[in-house]
């Protein structure tokens, strides 16, 4: 009997541990420009933050931005709520973010695609070269005549760097493959117009590409549907996209942002949150190419054996991808 209390009284404590652990995280996220059903980035951390809700039962707060103004003002609101942690997702938020994380330093935020050098900040950040790289050898390879294409969204160094390790990669399964590159726009409108990406894809088309990777948000939508119309391959970005078009979606370019926000809410959950640089590359499984039921049928024995090969070479160290962030600079064009 004293046993069977005993062990009572000890599951007692830890059920009142955790509890007290779920009392004391009030978690929130805002989301960014194109909203957490983009079918890209937002929802990949849409996904995560999901995830921790209903393996846990704790709701978070949360906001869709629709204009950039409301990017402080809505972290902000979250902090004064007493929201914990916060979440600001995108590279556009780091200065609001900053700006926030400064005005309420005892409580803890996560910025995903940015880096902000604060004792309550977590930054979470991807190496998109590197899994660039990987879907730049499959262009290449489904590439008969050796042209494929990239389209971008904001002409920023992020998504210049999707396109130098997409270049690289080409180039390393086909010396001769000609990448024809353009970018959507320079203001975050370029973010949402399927339109503008599918005139793109299709002037890339008309010019001899016959693969289009999009690393542009929303636009991207509309590089897909060219391709399918015309009859060629496109690579989605961010999370899978191969449903979108089933049978012209060659890949995806995946970079773990559920993982990402899952394992935030998670740390701040558990108390092993901590803040400072997080970097995700192949090497932790933080990118990665997309191969399922949709796709398939378009991936061959060789390439597979050809991608998984420069996967383990650039996990090794035996090829150095050049970051464009670096230096803003590509080796290759």
């Amino acid at each position: 009997m004293k046993s069977l209390l005993k062990l009572a009284a000890v599951s007692m404590v830890a059920l009142g541990t955790s509890l007290a652990h779920a009392a004391d995280i009030k978690p929130a996220v805002v989301f960014d420009m194109g909203g957490k059903f983009d079918k890209s980035f937002n929802e990949g951390v849409y996904n995560g933050v999901e995830r921790f809700k209903e393996e846990t039962g704790i709701s978070y707060r949360e906001f869709e931005v629709t204009n950039p103004s409301q990017r402080e003002q809505a972290l902000r609101k979250m902090a004064q709520r007493g929201a914990d942690p916060i979440i600001g997702v995108g590279f556009a938020q780091e200065q609001a973010l900053t700006k926030v994380a400064k005005e309420f330093p005892d409580l803890r935020f996560t910025i995903i695609d940015a880096v902000v050098d604060l004792p309550n900040v977590q930054s979470i950040v991807f190496k998109e070269h590197e899994g660039s790289f990987l879907v730049g050898v499959l262009a290449a390879m489904a590439a008969e005549d050796g042209a494929v294409g990239f389209v971008g969204g904001m002409d920023i160094p992020l998504i210049r760097r999707f396109a130098c390790g997409y270049a690289q990669g080409a180039k390393h399964a086909n010396a001769n493959a000609e990448v024809i590159q353009n970018m959507t726009g320079t203001t975050p409108a370029a973010w949402n117009d399927p339109g503008k990406g599918s005139e793109l894809a299709k002037s890339q088309f008309d010019r001899g590409a016959e693969v289009v990777f999009a690393a542009a948000g929303g636009t991207g939508l509309g590089v897909y549907q060219a391709a399918k119309d015309a009859g060629k391959l496109a690579i989605g970005v961010d999370s899978n996209q191969n449903h979108l078009q089933p049978g012209t979606m060659l890949t995806s370019m995946t970079k773990e942002l559920d993982v990402a926000a899952y394992n935030s809410f998670k740390e701040a959950l558990s108390g092993t949150w901590k803040p400072g640089l997080v970097e995700l590359g192949l090497a932790e499984n933080g990118v990665a190419w997309a191969l399922d039921e949709n796709n398939q049928g378009l991936i061959t024995e060789a390439m597979k054996q050809e991608v998984d090969a420069a996967r383990a070479a650039i996990v090794s160290g035996d090829i150095q991808v050049h970051d464009y962030m670096s230096d803003n600079s590509c080796p290759v064009q």
